[in-house]
């Protein structure tokens, strides 16, 4: 590990959190937040737009998270090699060209182009994710991590709530034809259809892509703390019988296997809904309703973070994640078992109790991982590749036994999520404060 970037001596007052570091570090979550949840609103746009099964259109969230798994490792060793604020201003860069390419996507109305685009987007976000996440909970007392987490993690939610309703305006305004219409349609004449229908993506794309590469000019001129993820540490913390490899730390890759199916479960239930509430026996909503709904879906996770980061500070993480998990579980059940207002009103719901998952099963996966925190973030971010295969998964059960009764896939995971977190409960070698939040963590 570069010791000139990562372990610096930190002369900052340990109990005192960088308001100004902590402002800047909020409005990349949200802005990672808001351009995830456009896969939302562009899986149904670009199904129409080129008649996809579900199974197909849900490779755009497959583009999109396996993005994660394969710029996860390049990124922590970045963040070892030049530090976490010029990584920050790298991902930044990566993301602004990946919004510039949905122009020419648009353009030639390409959906390989469109993947393609999707894959540079979240290759950036990617590198936030390792770079920002471990910065932040390192920004003020280690007590307080995972509640401080949960706080900028309630604006990355802040940002998926007010996305749909952007993208539901900007995106979804024109009236697509039939899959029968398309059918009659001349090759040029589909073609034509097609660039005109994909043409709504262009000034969303350019105004994103222009103020990513603002916010990468300001991070690069301002002057930001440097962090030290040893000043806590002590080396008996580490277990295993090898305390140089993260293979050995079994919480670490029990998190890993959460953050994996707690993002394939969020990103499959979010990524389905406007089709969900579109069925008859659902609510039978338009697309551009329907979008306004998958908002209250992020929304409740925005409130629930906002809790959460009070909450937190009191309550043991492990039992809080457990409880919410569980909670999520029965929604699900619900809302498969239902339908109308109920199945509505269950499967929204199912966001609110998402909100503490992610930072919470990121903190006790690094809890105590002291120099192995870049590494073992880098590993966790991989995981969040659930979201490309779950989402995928999901969209192929769908095309064979329907949206509603596919929602048995994060059924199950929310079981796996609540499982590990009474286990991390229970340990013995962290966890012995109410208050317990990891030394180091991650946010979604």
């Amino acid at each position: 590990m570069n010791t000139t970037t990562t372990q610096q001596t930190d002369t900052r007052d340990p109990q005192a959190t960088d308001v100004r570091a902590m402002s800047i570090a909020t409005v990349l979550f949200f802005m990672w937040g808001f351009l995830t949840c456009l896969n939302d609103i562009l899986i149904p746009h670009l199904k129409g737009i080129f008649s996809l099964n579900y199974g197909q259109a849900l490779l755009v969230q497959f583009a999109f998270f396996s993005s994660y798994f394969i710029f996860a490792m390049p990124s922590g060793k970045l963040v070892d090699w030049r530090g976490y604020k010029q990584s920050m201003v790298v991902g930044l860069i990566v993301m602004a060209a990946g919004a510039l390419l949905f122009l020419p996507a648009a353009s030639t109305a390409s959906f390989p182009l469109f993947l393609s685009a999707l894959v540079i987007l979240a290759a950036g976000i990617t590198c936030l994710q390792v770079s920002a996440n471990p910065y932040v909970t390192n920004l003020g007392p280690q007590a307080t991590a995972a509640s401080r987490l949960n706080l900028a993690q309630a604006f990355n939610s802040f940002g998926t709530t007010i996305a749909p309703f952007f993208g539901g305006a900007l995106i979804l305004g024109a009236i697509q034809a039939s899959p029968e219409a398309l059918k009659s349609f001349s090759t040029a004449a589909l073609q034509t259809y097609r660039e005109q229908q994909a043409s709504s993506v262009r000034m969303p794309y350019l105004v994103i892509a222009l103020t990513l590469l603002v916010l990468a000019v300001a991070i690069g001129l301002i002057k930001l703390p440097t962090t030290d993820f040893t000043r806590d540490f002590r080396p008996g913390e580490l277990v295993g019988r090898a305390a140089g490899s993260i293979w050995y730390q079994p919480y670490l890759l029990m998190a890993t296997i959460g953050i994996f199916v707690y993002v394939g479960a969020e990103v499959s239930i979010g990524s389905f809904l406007i089709n969900y509430l579109g069925l008859p026996h659902i609510m039978n909503f338009s697309e551009r309703t329907a979008a306004h709904y998958v908002s209250f879906y992020w929304g409740g996770a925005m409130i629930g973070r906002f809790i959460g980061s009070y909450v937190l500070r009191y309550v043991s993480t492990g039992k809080a994640l457990a409880a919410a998990a569980f909670i999520a579980f029965c929604l699900v059940l619900a809302t498969m078992a239902t339908g109308g207002p109920v199945a509505l009103y269950t499967v929204l719901a199912v966001g609110f109790f998402n909100s503490i998952m992610f930072p919470s099963i990121f903190s006790l996966g690094l809890a105590g991982l002291g120099e192995l925190t870049s590494k073992g973030s880098s590993l966790l971010v991989q995981a969040i590749v659930g979201g490309a295969i779950l989402p995928l998964a999901e969209g192929h059960l769908a095309d064979r036994i329907g949206v509603q009764h596919a929602f048995i896939i994060p059924a199950v995971c929310y079981i796996y999520i609540a499982v590990f977190g009474y286990l991390a409960s229970r340990r013995k070698d962290i966890e012995q404060d109410p208050r317990h939040a990891s030394h180091t963590a991650a946010a979604h």
